[in-house]
């Protein structure tokens, strides 16, 4: 699916404008079918403006201390199964390539647990998760529920048989 961003940015006299209208494709991949991941914006660093809208650098999945990350992220039902002829090396590539980073915070013993020094807001568009944390508490999120991450250790299950849709903001914390 893709998804509309409009970015606003500055022109060279000082007045607003509409520097880029797009369609942003959906990142996918052979190790989590049906899990989308649309990217719309970030950057390493605090922006300062006036700006012209280019994007700036954020090459991994999840921001350094200063960045910060927009995106949408789709939770698929648990029902969906791995492919039985899956070869997880090249998955795990697939994954390093497409979201850079993302595979390093990933428990391998714990399918879906990480830990990042992020702190994440996100809200539910549609459908329904599992938000779970390190102690096994779930807590269950549905369309309008909104949730404010501080660093803790997680994962989403989606124990329905509808995507779940959220809409994620990332920034980068310091962690003692």
């Amino acid at each position: 699916m893709k998804v509309r961003r409009v970015v606003t940015g500055h022109t060279h006299d000082g007045k607003a404008t509409v520097a880029n209208d797009t369609k942003v494709d959906a990142i996918t991949l052979d190790l989590l079918p049906g899990t989308e991941f649309h990217r719309l914006w970030g950057a390493d660093e605090a922006p300062i403006f006036p700006d012209d809208g280019s994007p700036r650098p954020a090459p991994a999945y999840f921001p350094p201390i200063g960045g910060f990350r927009f995106g949408l992220f789709t939770v698929a039902p648990q029902s969906v199964a791995l492919q039985k002829d899956l070869d997880i090396q090249l998955a795990l590539a697939e994954l390093e390539a497409k979201l850079p980073g993302m595979a390093a915070h990933m428990e391998p013993g714990n399918p879906g647990m990480h830990t990042t020094n992020t702190i994440d807001f996100e809200y539910v568009i549609s459908g329904e998760v599992w938000l779970e944390l390190d102690d096994g508490k779930e807590i269950h999120l549905q369309a309008g529920d909104t949730v404010v991450q501080n660093g803790t250790r997680h994962a989403w299950r989606n124990k329905r048989s509808e995507p779940c849709r959220l809409v994620v903001c990332l920034i980068g914390a310091h962690r003692r």
